[in-house]
């Protein structure tokens, strides 16, 4: 049925209708409303679930990490540093093969203090074991709750998931969803049978100290279950869509049959560069976007397979590794690694930091500079008055 809704009040409708039987999560900006949505389910009787409230992001990924071992369905959300105060649990839960699913409404990073979105908090926990989505719009956001407990819950994967959307264009967003019915989730969303639970008639042990002969190997596992997982989404996501009659895949293709030059991209940021490239295009450029929907598992071979024979490629960032390239950027040069076929220029930009607009013609410089020669983490519109002095701008021109 489609619904006019905020992306946070349809994400917690969405993740209502998948059943969660413990809810836990601790308000940070701009992830708020999902939670509050949520509690409010739970408060009215519409949605059977324990929500328990905890005084730190920490205390409520281990109070999901409990649940999820018990062999309950599990869901909380966070953002930025609440995400960074989750981590250590994180780390926990991939290596239990926990199948806890997050949503983390993309904020920036302090310091300086933003509120803002960019993709840093989320991007830096790349290797932590999470399986990660990013969404576009906010209908990705309801349909990639509904496949990353599928996929997370699945006996050969067990392990966690994490949906992230952009903070306030799409938590605060209103938009047309068509939101699924109960029916429909159930029927793709079987209830939760865990192969293995936390039961005091069958004691196990979970995370136990593992000395040098067995901890290799446990990350051994887990490194292998992503080469399945690679090779098994397809499926899943043909099952999605015969079951909801909308489309995805590793990565989204617009616009790339003749085209010579293509920016790569994840996240909301994408709805801005297909409108330049349908404009662009009616002018006779041959423009495209390659839209990146999992960040983990890397699909090196679809990206590779995607941008062959394409010879200008621009991968667009919307965060940071300080003293090296840029995360996406890294990546997507690391997958033509040695291949014959190698796009002859892929240059990297980064934009939209701690909020800044990312304009059309923001989008459109970048297709420009891609004229060039490669450009290597090339910051889009930055404000030259405020470089002058780069330790003072830092410190927001204080003295202390």
């Amino acid at each position: 049925m489609k619904e006019f809704l905020e992306g946070s009040q349809a994400i917690a409708k969405v993740v209502s209708l998948c059943r969660p039987g413990v809810i836990s999560a601790y308000p940070i900006t701009p992830q708020t409303h999902i939670v509050e949505g949520l509690a409010q389910l739970v408060a009215d009787g519409k949605l059977d679930s324990q929500f328990i409230n905890v005084e730190s992001e920490h205390s409520a990924a281990s109070l999901v990490l409990g649940g999820s071992a018990t062999g309950v369905r599990v869901y909380t959300a966070t953002s930025a540093q609440g995400l960074f105060l989750m981590a250590e649990v994180l780390f926990n839960i991939a290596g239990m093969r926990l199948p806890v699913v997050l949503t983390c409404a993309n904020r920036a990073m302090s310091a300086p203090i933003s509120i803002w979105n960019d993709q840093q908090d989320s991007v830096s926990l790349r290797d932590s074991g999470l399986i990660q989505f990013y969404a576009e719009n906010n209908q990705e956001a309801v349909d990639l709750h509904l496949i990353a407990y599928r996929l997370a819950e699945d006996k050969d994967v067990m392990l966690p998931a994490m949906v992230c959307i952009d903070g306030y264009i799409l938590t605060h967003g209103i938009e047309t969803v068509d939101m699924p019915t109960q029916e429909e989730v159930d029927k793709f969303l079987p209830r939760y049978q865990p192969p293995y639970n936390l039961d005091v008639d069958h004691p196990l042990t979970l995370g136990f100290l593992a000395d040098p002969d067995y901890y290799m190997e446990t990350r051994f596992a887990i490194q292998e279950t992503y080469k399945e997982i690679v090779k098994f989404m397809p499926q899943l996501f043909e099952q999605f869509s015969s079951a909801f009659g909308r489309s995805y895949n590793f990565v989204e293709k617009y616009h790339l049959e003749d085209a010579d030059k293509v920016i790569v991209a994840m996240g909301s940021v994408c709805g801005t560069i297909k409108d330049v490239v349908d404009e662009l295009r009616k002018k006779g450029k041959r423009v495209g976007l390659l839209k990146i929907m999992v960040l983990r598992p890397f699909p090196n071979q679809q990206i590779c397979n995607a941008l062959k024979g394409i010879s200008r490629i621009a991968v667009l960032d919307r965060a940071l590794s300080l003293g090296s390239i840029a995360p996406l950027a890294s990546e997507i040069k690391a997958s033509f690694f040695g291949k014959k076929k190698a796009p002859k220029i892929i240059s990297s930009f980064i934009a939209g930091l701690g909020g800044r607009d990312i304009t059309k013609d923001s989008i459109k410089e970048i297709f420009r500079q891609l004229n060039q020669k490669e450009i290597t983490g090339n910051f889009i519109d930055l404000k030259p008055e405020l470089l002058q002095a780069p330790l003072e701008t830092t410190l927001g021109n204080r003295s202390f």
